[in-house]
């Protein structure tokens, strides 16, 4: 396994090499979460309550809020890591440092370890931080919300709380190695991060299944978890560290960290700020439903979700698996390349989503019923809505990461707009209004209609078909 995952020979090379394969590679993995998705429902719908579902699904809600403590650094700190194996000597707060002619027709970047050694002094740091305060905000404010949501509960209790405990490790060492995706990413090893993603899953998967039929509940999917977890991370470490790497960085100087994180941070907090609106928009419903509506109803919503964020997934493989490509084109402002991969980005979300959807609406519930879940999905009419805002959701969402790619925000504000729009919402139609399931749906929606739906895929093309571009 060892010899596998270290059989590097350049460091120079990753992002340059980023192809088919690798997409290949990020359909597998995406085919493999899908699959212990499909593979492990059946288990939890057939041995679990409504209840435990339910809570399930709002222990998957927190691990997303808790996520949002990285506010933007991750993918800040991977853009820019393929910004420096592109040979970019120098990081910018906004925009990117052009490469001359002769650095572009370079089959082998230049890269400038000492910025890169910074860089890595800069995360750990950062992360340590993080993972302290997620640890402060779990132990207090989420346990009480927790025992909250826990006096609703009629099942195993010791097994609910043991869980709980169990998710606080979870979130707490993920943020701590979080920078290892980073890593991976900026690096362009995507090949190599996609069969890490498969290891992790299969022996999330085996483990889940055989503490399940241990006997265990709750408590069984988050030990699950906490192992993969810690599996992917070691793996990843020896994928990015290797000899030629640790060398090339023990004979670099490395360069201040605090000046790296002084270029890094106001596009990462930018970023940030996006993504707490962005949870306000697709996440709220939950945390706040689960107060108006029955574990029964919450969990109803919250398995509809997860086939949808699948589907989602699925479709934007592509985009994912190029995000190191989109860095290293706006290095070199290569607008036709952007404008293919955009395309294809398109594409991919119309038919594979799309598509998938409409294999929900005929067949989703009859296939619970089948499998004898005690949870369905929602009501069809609910279903064709969510499918519709979703598709809106993910187009948009893939708009601003080609123009965050220029390593400029312009979102940031409107998306704490909409996030907020959606959390008033929220509270009209499921309070005053009564709307109940109908309010966790329309309020996102609505919110992102109103501008962020249409603003971001306009404005990448008229930049990227010639037009002007103005914020």
């Amino acid at each position: 396994m060892e010899r596998y995952f270290r059989n590097y020979t350049s460091l120079a090379k990753g992002i340059e090499n980023i192809g088919k394969r690798d997409v290949a590679w990020s359909y597998a993995s995406t085919i493999v979460l899908m699959g212990a998705g499909v593979i492990l429902l059946p288990f939890i719908l057939r041995k679990m309550s409504s209840e435990a579902v339910g809570i399930w699904n709002i222990f998957n809600v927190i691990t997303m809020l808790v996520a949002i403590l990285d506010f933007g650094f991750r993918p800040t700190f991977a853009r820019n890591l393929s910004y420096i194996f592109s040979g970019v000597k120098t990081l910018l707060p906004e925009g990117v440092q052009t490469l001359s002619n002769e650095e572009k027709d370079r089959t082998d970047a230049e890269v400038d370890y000492g910025l890169l050694k910074g860089g890595l002094v800069a995360m750990k740091r950062f992360y340590q931080w993080i993972a302290l305060a997620a640890f402060g905000l779990l132990a207090t404010a989420g346990t009480a919300y927790f025992f909250y949501i826990l006096n609703k509960y009629t099942g195993n209790r010791t097994d609910a709380i043991v869980a709980w405990c169990l998710l606080i490790s979870i979130n707490c060492y993920s943020l701590y190695t979080q920078y290892y995706d980073a890593l991976l990413l900026g690096k362009g090893y995507v090949l190599r991060s996609q069969q890490i993603t498969i290891v992790g899953q299969v022996l999330y998967l085996l483990t889940a299944i055989g503490l399940i039929y241990a006997g265990l509940g709750l408590s069984a999917i988050v030990a699950a978890q906490l192992l993969s977890i810690v599996v992917r991370r070691l793996l990843s470490y020896r994928v990015f560290f290797t000899q030629e790497m640790e060398m090339a960085l023990a004979e670099a100087q490395t360069q201040d960290p605090k000046l790296i994180m002084k270029a890094i941070y106001p596009n990462a907090v930018k970023i940030g700020l996006t993504q707490v609106g962005a949870f306000g928009v697709n996440k709220s419903s939950m945390l706040i439903g689960s107060a108006f509506l029955s574990l029964e109803e919450v969990a109803c919503y919250g398995i509809t979700m997860q086939v949808l964020e699948v589907l989602c997934h699925c479709a934007t493989v592509p985009y994912k698996s190029f995000l190191p490509k989109l860095a290293q084109f706006r290095a070199a402002n290569d607008i036709a390349q952007l404008r293919r991969y955009y395309l294809i980005n398109v594409a991919s979300i119309v038919s594979v989503y799309l598509v998938g959807g409409f294999v929900c609406v005929l067949f989703g519930n009859p296939v619970l019923e089948l499998i004898g879940s005690q949870t369905m999905f929602v009501p069809t009419s609910m279903l064709i809505a969510l499918i519709v805002i979703h598709f809106l959701e993910e187009n948009h969402a893939s708009a601003a990461g080609f123009i965050m790619a220029d390593n400029k925000i312009p979102f940031f504000i409107p998306s704490l707009v909409s996030g907020a729009a959606t959390i008033l919402l929220l509270w009209i139609f499921m309070g005053p209004f009564h709307w109940g399931l109908w309010g966790m749906i329309m309020a996102p929606g609505i919110a992102q209609a109103a501008y962020q739906n249409w603003k971001w895929p306009s404005m990448l093309i008229r930049e990227l078909w010639g037009k002007s571009t103005e914020p």
